[in-house]
């Protein structure tokens, strides 16, 4: 690399995000108890108590005070004074060029949170659910947040960014059925990403894929093993949606990753969630239900049937999505 790698940058985001989130969210769980944002017993639930739905206004609320704080530090060039100053120039460009694109990703966020809120507490059609997420996915395609494929198309190039959206966001809803699996597969994919991102010398890439990841990991102590708080529809869609766009926002392909191949490096950092949904979908169709409806045969479900707790099974499948990640980093 030419550039310094600012590890000092990206610990900083990373525990930026982390405290508020873990913080904070005792104050969420209240909020929720009293808004009746709850998850009830009941037909595929593991849990006998009903468990407020807070996780994902948690996140979010790390996740945008860290890069609000951050953009004001930037723009008061407080970043040497917090041992980040090799980075205060670049970030500073960084926040000029994309500034516009990464208000509107905050913005799909704050939509995706949105969505998520009023699927946990009225439980809305699908119709409405994939209605709000198409429409968020192409504010962000608008926005220039785009995958190319090598295809100097618009059309197809904007077609293929709400896809992925869209499908990513609900590979997490989906996966989101034992405690801290949604979370932890979130938290390997953003660092995954952020990663990348940093290998590249993407200074404000990075910084939003670390601080995402700093968030999740000071939610996870709520939620795993044991759960006292849920991320629920709403932490779900915005986890997901942040790793779609994070997927999108590194160079993959570049002069430091040559081969075409590493165009595919966000199918493998995300093959499990990929891979579970595409399983489930095509399990239900083939059995005559509609895809969108929950069951107990994810990839999470089938191990504990083959014995393991479910704490256990959650870890196995932390550990592929792990081995998925550094695949897709040092191999492509």
């Amino acid at each position: 690399m030419s550039l310094e790698f600012p590890f000092n940058l990206y610990a900083l985001g990373t525990l930026c995000a982390c405290a508020p989130s873990g913080v904070s969210l005792p104050m969420w769980r209240v909020w929720a108890l009293r808004a009746g944002f709850v998850d009830d017993p009941g037909h595929r639930k593991i849990h006998s108590a009903p468990v407020p739905l807070a996780g994902g206004w948690a996140l979010l609320f790390a996740i945008a005070a860290t890069l609000g704080g951050g953009v004001l530090a930037v723009k008061l060039e407080l970043l040497p004074l917090a041992g980040a100053g090799d980075a205060q120039e670049l970030l500073r460009y960084g926040v000029g060029r994309r500034g516009g694109q990464l208000a509107v990703i905050l913005l799909g966020a704050f939509g995706m949170a949105m969505l998520g809120t009023l699927d946990d507490k009225y439980e809305l059609r699908a119709a409405w659910k994939f209605g709000g997420q198409i429409l968020v996915a192409s504010a962000v395609a608008l926005a220039g947040v785009r995958i190319t494929l090598f295809v100097p198309n618009e059309i197809f190039s904007f077609g293929v960014t709400v896809f992925w959206i869209v499908t990513v966001t609900n590979a997490l809803n989906f996966l989101d059925n034992m405690n801290g699996l949604c979370a932890g597969i979130g938290l390997i994919g953003a660092w995954a990403c952020g990663w990348s991102a940093a290998l590249q010398g993407q200074y404000l890439v990075a910084t939003l894929a670390f601080t995402t990841a700093g968030a999740l990991l000071g939610f996870l102590p709520y939620n795993y093993p044991k759960a006292s708080v849920f991320l629920g529809d709403a932490g779900s869609h915005l986890v997901g949606y942040l790793l779609a766009v994070l997927a999108i926002l590194p160079h993959f392909y570049s002069k430091l990753q040559p081969s075409p191949l590493a165009v595919l490096s966000p199918l493998v950092i995300l093959a499990v969630p990929l891979l579970d949904m595409a399983w489930v979908v095509l399990f239900r169709w083939k059995n005559g239900q509609p895809f969108y409806v929950g069951d107990n045969n994810h990839v999470s479900h089938r191990l504990v049937r083959r014995g393991l707790g479910k704490s256990a099974a959650v870890a196995v499948i932390w550990l592929l999505s792990a081995a998925a990640a550094a695949f897709a980093l040092l191999a492509l």
